[in-house]
Parts: C-alpha cells; structure tokens; sequence
C-alpha cells in the first residue's frame, strides 16, 4: 500500500467527520455522547470507509476533544440548560436525573445540575407536580364529579413522572382555589 494514499484517506475523513460535527452543532446542543454516536452513525452509513471501527472511535474522540477545548461542546452547560428546560416542562428531580444520565451526561455534572436546581428554587418536584397536572389536565383541574373516578390513574401518571407517593397525594389532593393561587404563582 501506498503511505501517503493512507494519509490523504486519514486526511479527508478527519475533514469530513468535522464538516458533520461542526454542520450537526450549528443546528442542535448536543451532549459529547450524542454528537459521538451521532458522527460514528454517519461514518457507518454514508461515508463506508475502509477503516475499521476502533480508528474511527479514535478519530471522532480527537474531535471531540478539540471541540471540547475550544469551548464549542460542554457537558455542564448541556446538563444545566436540560435540567432547566426540563424543570419547566414538569419533570421530577429523579426524571431529570434518569433523562440526563440516558444522554451520557457525567455524574458529577447531572448532580451539580440539581444542586443548582435545588438551591434556585423552593421545592421543586411539588412546583413540576403542579405543572405537570395542569398540563395533562388531572388532579385538581379535572371536573370535581371525575377526580375520585381517575385518582389511581392520576397517580399512575404521576408516579411514571417520577414523583412520589407522599407528593403525588399531596397535589392530588388539594382544593380547586388552592391549586390555582398556586399556579398563578408559578
């Protein structure tokens, strides 16, 4: 074989795996594991090199790492940003934590996330509960003539969100008026 065939062939791939990298960031936020899977996906399916796969792992970490310095792709301000995205959608503190570690997020940056999380605000899985049920329409926004009807199914859905028992009782359980002083406000 020819060297430097191999070198262009090394050169153009590299070229190519960063085009992807740097095309794939300008449209999303992605984790380091996400924008990983993401270029070794393309590299298997629209490239097909004849490199074998332990070179192109070590070709999109480099990638990563350069990334990385440059200050381009951060773990912590991806972990921070979602946690608040998903604090705003009604997600629990263990859905949070469970959506996070799923994205390859390291743990020390998901448990700073939610220490930051707890410190801003009160109790945050009762203000997620709340936007949960006013999101899906159960618990206390549901017709008082349904709500003893769909309790265990209000609860199942809580209970899928990540919330606890002791809590989803608690939302569960308040008054009409109570709940929507409450609501006004989040």
């Amino acid at each position: 074989m020819n060297p430097t065939s191999n070198k262009s062939d090394f050169e153009d791939l590299t070229t190519n795996l960063k085009d992807l990298a740097y095309s794939y960031l300008e449209k999303y936020n992605p984790s380091k594991q996400q924008l990983k899977i993401y270029l070794l996906k393309k590299y298997l399916t629209k490239i097909k090199g004849t490199k074998s796969k332990k070179e192109v792992t070590s070709i999109i970490d480099e990638i990563v790492i350069n990334l990385e310095k440059n200050k381009i792709l951060s773990d912590e301000l991806y972990s921070d940003s979602k946690a608040r995205m998903y604090l705003r959608r009604g997600y629990s503190l263990n859905k949070i934590n469970q959506s996070l570690r799923s994205k390859g997020i390291d743990e020390k940056f998901v448990k700073q996330s939610l220490e930051k999380i707890k410190e801003n605000q009160i109790e945050p899985d009762f203000v997620s509960a709340l936007k949960l049920c006013k999101r899906r329409r159960i618990g206390p926004v549901r017709p008082e003539n349904n709500r003893e009807l769909f309790y265990k199914k209000d609860m199942g859905i809580l209970a899928r969100g990540g919330f606890s028992f002791d809590l989803s009782k608690r939302v569960l359980d308040l008054d009409v008026k109570e709940f929507n002083k409450l609501i006004r406000l989040i």
